[in-house]
C-alpha cells in the first residue's frame, strides 16, 4: 500500500477503505508520508469528498491515533463545547464561565486559528502569562477546585488529526464537511467529555456558505457523537457578519470582558447565552427555559466573570488584565473612512477576517507568528447608516506596513446602498 495509489483513488472519487485510511491515517501521525502527499491527498478529498462510512472511520482512526483522555477523576458530568469557526468568535470565552459558574464542569481543550477564523488558544495566550499548557494532573485538579480549564490539544491528543489541521490551514483544504467533521469529532472524543455541544456557523464568514451545508455538517458530527455513546447537540448560528466588534486576540478578549460585564455587544451576548444554556441542558441541570435563566442570573450577578477571573489566575495569567483590560499590549491604530453616503447594506465577512489575518492576528504560514495586539474593531456594522468621513473601522497592528494591504482588503468586504 502507497500513497500515490490512495491519492489517485480518491482523486478518481473511489471510496477509500478503512485499511487505506487507517494506513495514511497513521502514516500522519507517526511522520511518515511527507507533507506534499498527505496535501495532495487533502485536496482530492476536497474535491471529492468522503461518504459516512469513510468519514467515520477517518474520526475513529484519527481519535485512535494517539491517547484518549480518561476524565473519571473530574467529579461531575463534564460537557465540552465546539464552534466551527468565524470572524470575531469569541463565544468561548464568555460561554464557558457561563457555564462553569452554573454548576457545570468544562475541561475544554481548544484549538487554533484556522484560515481566517481565530482560535481560543490564540486569544487566551494574548493574556500575560496564561498559559494553554497543563499537565493532566494539574488540568484535572483545576476542574475540580473551580469547575473550568482550557488548554491546548496535546502532543499525544489526536496527533493524525494535528498534522493535518495544520496542513489545511495553509492549502486551501479547510471547508470539506467530512474533513471538518472528523477533525472536530477526533478532537472531541479523545478529549473525553460526557456531553458535547456543536456551535455550527453559516454564512459568508464562516467555512460553511450555505445553511444546508451547515445543517449536513451538524448532523454528520451529531452522529459520530452519539454513535460513541456522547449526548451531543449542534446549534446553528450566524455568521454572515462578524459576530461582536471586536476581531483580533487581544481586542477579542477585551470584549469578552466587557460581555461578562454586562456590557458586551447585543449579538454576541445572545449566541453565548444560547450556547451556555445548551451546555447546561446536556449536562443535565435542568430544561431549557430554567438553563437559559441560570446563565442570565450568572451574566447579570458577575458570577460568569469571576469564574474567568479565577480560570486566567489558575494558569498563570495576570488577573489584573481582567479587571482593567488597558494591560494588553499596544499597537499602532489606524482609520478606515466611509467614502460615500448611504447603508453599509453588507459585508463579506471572511474578507474582513482576511483582513485581520493580514495585520497578523492569523496565520498565513504554518510559521507565522500571531502579533495579539493586532486586529480590527468595527465601528459600523451591516444594517448602520453611514456618512462621508465616518469611521467605519480601527485597524491594529505592531508594523504599520501592513496596514495597506489590510485597509485594501478591508474596503473590498463592504456593500453599500443608497438612502
Amino acid at each position: 500500500m502507497n500513497m500515490v495509489d490512495i491519492i489517485l483513488k480518491k482523486k478518481a472519487g473511489e471510496a477509500l477503505s478503512a485499511e487505506e485510511i487507517r494506513f495514511f491515517a497513521q502514516g500522519a501521525a507517526a511522520g511518515t508520508i511527507p507533507d506534499y502527499q498527505l496535501s495532495a491527498l487533502l485536496m482530492a478529498i476536497c474535491w471529492q469528498g468522503m461518504n459516512a462510512k469513510e468519514t467515520t472511520c477517518l474520526t475513529m482512526e484519527m481519535m485512535h491515533s494517539g491517547g484518549v483522555v480518561d476524565l473519571s477523576a473530574i467529579d461531575g458530568v463534564c460537557v465540552d463545547k465546539h464552534s466551527t469557526g468565524g470572524v470575531g468568535d469569541t463565544t468561548t470565552l464568555v460561554l464557558v464561565p457561563l457555564a462553569a459558574a452554573c454548576g457545570a464542569k468544562v475541561a475544554k481543550i481548544s484549538g487554533r486559528g484556522l484560515g481566517h477564523t481565530g482560535g481560543t488558544l490564540d486569544k487566551i495566550e494574548a493574556i500575560p502569562g496564561c498559559s494553554v499548557s497543563l499537565t493532566q494532573e494539574a488540568f484535572f485538579r483545576q476542574v475540580n477546585d473551580i469547575g473550568i480549564a482550557v488548554i491546548g490539544q496535546t502532543g499525544n491528543l489526536a496527533p493524525a488529526d494535528k498534522k493535518m489541521y495544520a496542513l489545511r490551514d495553509v492549502t486551501a483544504t479547510v471547508s470539506c464537511i467530512p474533513l471538518i467533521a472528523s477533525s472536530i469529532m477526533s478532537k472531541k472524543l479523545a478529549s473525553g467529555a460526557d456531553c458535547i455541544l456543536l456551535d455550527v456557523k453559516t454564512g459568508n464568514g464562516a467555512f460553511m456558505k450555505t445553511l444546508e451545508d451547515s445543517i449536513a455538517l451538524a448532523k454528520a458530527m451529531v452522529d459520530i457523537g452519539e454513535h460513541n455513546g456522547r449526548r451531543t447537540a449542534a446549534l446553528i448560528t450566524d455568521m454572515d457578519t462578524p459576530l461582536g466588534r471586536n476581531i483580533g486576540n487581544s481586542l477579542e478578549v477585551i470584549e469578552a470582558v466587557e460581555t461578562l460585564r454586562g456590557k458586551g455587544p447585543a449579538d454576541l451576548t445572545e449566541v453565548c447565552l444560547s450556547l451556555a444554556s445548551g451546555m447546561l441542558w446536556l449536562a443535565g441541570r435542568g430544561g431549557a427555559a430554567a438553563c437559559r435563566a441560570m446563565a442570565e442570573d450568572a451574566l447579570r450577578s458577575g458570577a460568569a466573570l469571576a469564574k474567568l477571573r479565577a480560570m486566567v489566575a489558575a494558569q498563570g495569567g495576570d488577573p489584573a488584565v481582567i479587571d482593567d483590560p488597558s494591560g494588553f499590549p499596544a499597537a499602532y491604530e489606524q482609520d478606515v473612512v466611509c467614502m460615500q453616503d448611504g447603508w453599509l447594506y453588507a459585508t463579506d465577512t471572511e474578507k474582513i477576517g482576511i483582513a485581520a489575518v493580514l495585520l497578523g492576528a492569523g496565520r498565513e504560514t504554518k510559521e507565522s507568528v500571531i502579533d495579539p495586539a493586532a486586529g480590527i474593531r468595527l465601528l459600523k456594522k451591516a444594517g448602520d447608516p453611514v456618512k462621508k468621513g465616518d469611521v467605519l473601522a480601527r485597524l491594529y497592528a505592531g508594523d504599520a506596513a501592513k496596514f495597506a494591504a489590510a485597509e485594501e482588503k478591508f474596503h473590498s468586504a463592504l456593500t453599500f446602498a443608497a438612502r
